[in-house]
């Protein structure tokens, strides 16, 4: 038994009462009208901080949100972690699809339903927990540093600037963050690769202003038929994606490589049941795994134009508008693939229209190495808790402050999260189970213990 286990067992109610309160914030970065609650929820951060025992513990102003940061120093001999996480989370809508309130936690079957319960508060939160375990026990065994942002699901704008302008502050030798899944929670698993992202808002104007579809039908453009067939083009019957020059610089895969990530356990209709879909759509060539992890995409993620309201009201509109994302894979650059899109999707308009198209944000893949020190302690600190050894599995999604912090500071992130597919991250009904949020804190111990034997 480890220093830390009765600690974990005695305060479990706590720990979870504590997440509670922070998922009541609406900290939803995109949206203006809960910029009070971003700061509230930076705040309360700040004094859980305090309390776990952090020192210089501070909310760091940014000209967006601010960034929560702590140290606990133990000796400057001994190896330094930085923790990195968010406690922004996306937009709850559409309301009307939850089950129950947002932001009003519930318990029921064994999970947390709230937006953030996942992404990232609930992950973010095992780690402030995880090291007043270890402090309050006296078995902290190197030095911590935790930053907390409020900006990540909107890019992370501000956050580049603060690691360029504060990298004595951030020094450490390596960075850990749980903002991933798992493959079951009988499977573990630690992410070794993520994808890049490419985010563009497209806007097609047609006419000056909204126009009788009667008296005008059939002889102006309409421009939510016009960005459809457009949108529409941008795929081939292979579900291909058609911008030149789009595939130019993707990483070739070999087949042993593919072979290796397709022997993990995966049940397609398993799979299919989760989402309530009847079958899977996407790549030909490509199965589901290597769809979501090697291969890069491009779907619309919001499209709207004209009148959605009660009823009819016979318009041609005169702007149509989506919102598209572009996941990446290693060699690709963001910056080259926005501008790959900016070009091909304003030479595809026809005449009768205009083409705006404004690059939101992006950033770079990533590929963790397996052979250095803190991906074997992550190794063994996960072995240790689950009683088996965890696999190695790229991920689908995007963190694009990894790269940065690997440009800015030096450092590998290992990418040791707890979630999974199930949760319903970014959707209605977000969800964490109880047993991997207490799994998380469990398991982060072992990592400190580890990353010391592993760095002598």
């Amino acid at each position: 038994m480890q220093a830390w286990d009765n600690y974990l067992n005695d305060n479990k109610e706590r720990f979870l009462e504590e997440l509670k309160r922070l998922l009541t914030i609406p900290s939803v970065s995109a949206d203006p009208k809960f910029s009070d609650d971003v700061f509230e929820a930076a705040d309360y951060l700040k004094n859980k901080l305090l309390e776990a025992g952090l020192d210089n513990v501070e909310v760091c102003p940014t000209d967006g949100y601010p960034i929560v940061f702590g140290e606990k120093i133990m000796n400057p001999e001994l190896p330094t972690v930085l923790v990195y996480g968010h406690y922004d989370v996306q937009p709850a809508d559409p309301y009307e699809l939850w089950d129950s309130p947002p932001f009003t936690p519930v318990i029921k079957d064994g999970k947390i339903y709230a937006r953030g319960a996942c992404d990232d508060k609930g992950q973010m939160y095992m780690h402030i927990k995880a090291f007043e375990m270890m402090y309050k026990t006296s078995s902290l065994p190197c030095n911590i540093k935790i930053m907390i942002e409020g900006e990540e699901e909107v890019g992370s704008e501000n956050l580049s600037n603060f690691v360029e302008n504060n990298k004595e502050k951030l020094a450490a030798d390596v960075v850990l963050v749980s903002d991933t899944d798992m493959i079951a929670n009988d499977i573990p698993s630690i992410t070794v690769g993520l994808r890049g992202l490419s985010y563009v808002e497209v806007e097609v104007t047609g006419p000056g202003r909204d126009l009788h579809s009667g008296l005008y039908g059939g002889a102006v453009a309409n421009p939510l038929n016009i960005l459809s067939e457009m949108i529409a083009s941008l795929k081939d019957q292979n579900n291909h994606i058609t911008i030149p020059g789009f595939y130019d610089d993707v990483e070739v895969v070999s087949e042993e490589d593919r072979a290796a990530m397709n022997s993990a356990p995966f049940s397609l209709e398993d799979y299919k049941s989760s989402i309530n879909i009847s079958d899977v759509h996407g790549e030909e060539g490509y199965t589901s795994l290597e769809r979501v992890s090697i291969r890069p995409t491009l779907d619309v993620n919001g499209m709207w134009g004209g009148y959605i309201g009660e009823g009819a009201k016979t318009v041609i509109p005169s702007k149509a508008y989506a919102k598209i994302s572009m996941r990446l894979v290693p060699n690709q650059s963001s910056e080259k693939i926005t501008a790959l899109f900016k070009s091909h999707f304003e030479s595809i308009a026809p005449s009768s229209v205009n083409v705006e198209v404004k690059p939101h944000h992006g950033g770079e893949s990533v590929v963790v190495p397996t052979n250095f020190p803190a991906y074997r302690a992550a190794s063994r600190a996960m072995e240790s808790s689950f009683g088996k050894k965890p696999i190695p599995m790229r991920g689908g999604g995007s963190i694009p402050i990894v790269a940065m912090f690997e440009e800015k500071l030096g450092l590998k992130t290992i990418l040791m999260g707890f979630g999974l597919n199930e949760d319903a991250i970014h959707s209605p009904n977000e969800s964490y189970g109880l047993f991997n949020y207490y799994k998380g804190i469990e398991t982060i111990p072992y990592f400190y213990k580890y990353l010391v034997e592993e760095s002598n």
